[in-house]
């Protein structure tokens, strides 16, 4: 007869009954959404960053792009890819001159979505830049998280063209497995001989922080030893420039495209679509020290939450919002008083960056005055799965050179919007303690700190 398993106490214990009637208690290395874990339960590994790559509107790495936000720079310009003359809003953050054929095979180039060529140049940077030696790893000790809000959008509208206006001879026979959002992962699989668990998370604009919490969990579950782990996404299609304008979500300000994401000023009307990707080397602490890693900081508390609110429109209150931010807080075992810079969704809208302040209010208390906030989407743009991990990405490089990067367009105080939110220049602060927001559609809040790492 196979046992028979009864969990008795889900927070803490499991039963095992066989039977012979042997009752044996175990441990599970579980916990409740939120319970503090990493810095007092010893069975948790401790998760560090090791390594960042990116490709973002800014540039073709971190660095580059880490520079230009110090620097307030934006990105936001006229779109190029094709006319946009028709369109409410005609200019993006695009990523420029990026040839894929310079990180893949040409060929697998021309199959492949531009969401997965920024994942994989970014994949590449992010190791590199982590130190690791894969030829020294146990692959199935090794694993990818690798999320999208909207997978290969590009090949998907252009085929649709190609069908309707060339017949359905003309269509690749690749396009069904290059448009999936898991071919991510899965390429960079195959590239690199990872067999250990790869994954695509989707949760819209929260995807980036989703994927790098997940990872977390994954390494300290010890499933895993290291994870690459981000968000991708590219999709300044025409339909989809166009779908955006019509949830009247989008700034208008055609005539000046570099000023026109304005997040938390009062003079804001919409956010820019960005695209780009942002991956981390993260992995637990005992391996990083084991192979002599230099670890850039420390993640140590995460939180997705739903606002069951609205498809398109976040609540009002920012309950849902502040949760997360509150339990993220409440596993990294800080408060608000610790939290030294935010990095915030900060899109531009009307409604998401004043529910946003309330909800930092909500989730801080008094601390929230004193903390500095800032919008990088400002420069960058609205990256989608890509926006918390960039986020993310940006807390560590503000925890290394103790630099808080600004909200650039920053030209009128908002009454409802009256927190510090480093107005148009770099701030240089001691940043010790650093949480990022990212909340997507259908009210998805997903909040995780970051922390320097002391022994």
């Amino acid at each position: 007869l196979a046992p028979v398993f009864v969990v008795t106490d889900f927070n803490n214990s499991a039963s095992i009954t066989t039977p012979g009637a042997l009752l044996i208690t175990l441990r599970l290395f579980l916990r409740p959404i939120g319970e503090p874990n990493m810095k007092q339960n010893g069975h948790a590994p401790r998760v560090v960053v090791t390594g960042i790559g990116a490709v973002s509107p800014l540039g073709h790495t971190w660095p580059e792009t880490w520079a230009a936000l110090k620097a307030g720079t934006s990105a936001g310009r006229r779109l190029t890819r094709f006319d946009p003359s028709d369109y409410p809003t005609q200019f993006a953050c695009s990523v420029v001159d990026f040839d894929p054929s310079k990180y893949m095979d040409f060929k697998e180039a021309k199959r492949l979505g531009a969401v997965t060529h920024f994942a994989w140049a970014a994949t590449q940077e992010a190791i590199v830049h982590s130190g690791l030696d894969l030829k020294q790893e146990d692959l199935e000790r090794v694993g990818l998280e690798m999320g999208s809000a909207f997978g290969a959008l590009d090949i998907l509208e252009e085929q649709v063209l190609v069908l309707y206006n060339d017949g359905s001879r003309r269509i690749k026979p690749t396009l069904a497995p290059a448009v999936l959002i898991s071919t991510t992962p899965a390429y960079a699989s195959i590239q690199l001989g990872i067999t250990g668990p790869i994954d695509s998370r989707m949760s819209a604009c929260a995807t980036g922080i989703t994927s790098l919490g997940e990872a977390a969990r994954k390494l300290q579950r010890g499933e895993v030893d290291v994870m690459v782990a981000g968000g991708t996404d590219s999709f300044q299609t025409p339909v989809m420039m166009v779908s955006f304008s019509r949830l009247g979500a989008m700034s208008t300000r055609n005539d000046d495209p570099a000023t026109a994401c304005r997040p938390f000023c009062n003079t804001r009307d919409g956010m820019i679509l960005g695209e780009g990707a942002t991956m981390m080397v993260v992995e637990t602490l005992e391996h990083a020290q084991a192979r002599g890693a230099t670890i850039l900081a420390e993640i140590t508390g995460w939180a997705l939450t739903s606002d069951a609110y609205n498809m398109a429109a976040p609540d009002p209150s920012g309950k849902g919002a502040a949760r997360a931010m509150k339990l993220a807080m409440r596993e990294a075992q800080i408060t608000g008083e610790d939290i030294d810079y935010i990095c915030a969704h900060g899109t531009g809208t009307r409604l998401n960056d004043s529910s946003e302040t309330v909800a930092i209010k909500a989730a801080l208390g008094e601390a929230a005055y004193d903390t500095r906030i800032s919008s990088i989407k400002s420069m960058v743009g609205h990256m989608m799965g890509a926006a918390g991990a960039i986020s993310a990405a940006a807390l560590v490089s503000a925890i290394q050179d103790n630099i808080v990067p600004p909200t650039i367009n920053y030209h009128e105080p908002d009454p409802e919007c009256d927190l510090h939110y480093v107005p148009n220049q770099a701030e240089a602060r001691q940043v010790d303690a650093a949480m990022c927001n990212a909340f997507g559609f259908g009210g998805q809040n997903a909040s995780m700190v970051i922390e320097r790492f002391v022994e």
